[in-house]
């Protein structure tokens, strides 16, 4: 079965040049041309990933991020921005996005941008009876991950995590007490061949700290090494 991809953008050459490589590389696509449009096709016709335009009319790309997120929706979003803003990118991911890109883009980059996303959601396992598998887990204090049920636990909370949230988390987790430089991250996790922006990784790690950190400030878990990366340990008992 093809996977399905939403691209809501109100420029019909846009569209028409995403539908058209979208389809060469095997994608079922819908299009909508506003938010709204948008918003009802995500509930009606579940898609397997959205591009997102930020500037759009009736409901602007950002409102439709928030929206599908509050409302539990965790569809995978690439979200396109018309000009290479600090702003546009850090409110994307502030929002829920998954990815973001600058137009003008390049189509290839998009189809492979898309495919990465996709992979990673297929690593999410079917329902199975290896009770094995679905028991493994990562313990790093209060903190628990599930791996194959991709689910983490805090204080025996279930957080809610987006799906790049997780895999971050994850990474960290398995490479616990090993500083992970941004670049180790972004390809670990993001999946990109070449070094991109570091900044949605900072997002991502702010993300996570909001979720299982006391005090974001001083944080016990994800520490932060200045000019080298990121390392997940396990906290000092006080």
């Amino acid at each position: 079965m093809k996977r399905k991809i939403l691209v809501v953008d109100d420029e019909p050459s846009i569209v028409t040049l995403l539908q058209y490589n979208l389809e060469q590389a095997g994608f079922e696509v819908i299009m909508a041309m506003d938010g709204e449009a948008g918003k009802t096709i995500v509930i009606t016709e579940s898609p397997d990933l959205i591009i997102l335009d930020v500037m759009l009319p009736k409901l602007d790309g950002m409102e439709v991020c928030r929206q599908l997120r509050q409302e539990k929706i965790k569809t995978p979003i690439l979200m396109l921005t018309a000009k290479d803003s600090e702003l546009d990118k850090i409110l994307g991911l502030e929002f829920g996005a998954d990815d973001y890109m600058v137009k003008p883009f390049s189509p290839r980059e998009v189809v492979a941008r898309v495919k990465a996303i996709l992979r990673r959601v297929q690593l999410q396992p079917e329902h199975g009876n290896n009770t094995e598998l679905e028991e493994s887990q990562i313990i790093v204090g209060e903190l628990i991950i599930y791996p194959d049920k991709y689910e983490a636990r805090f204080q025996d909370h279930l957080l809610e995590l987006t799906l790049k949230e997780f895999e971050l988390l994850l990474h960290l987790a398995k490479n616990k007490n090993r500083i992970q430089s941004r670049d180790q991250l972004l390809n670990a996790v993001w999946n990109y061949e070449v070094s991109g922006d570091s900044r949605i990784v900072d997002v991502h790690i702010s993300h996570l700290r909001d979720k299982i950190e006391e005090d974001t400030r001083r944080p016990v878990y994800i520490k932060t090494f200045r000019g080298v990366g990121y390392r997940l340990e396990e906290p000092k008992e006080k």
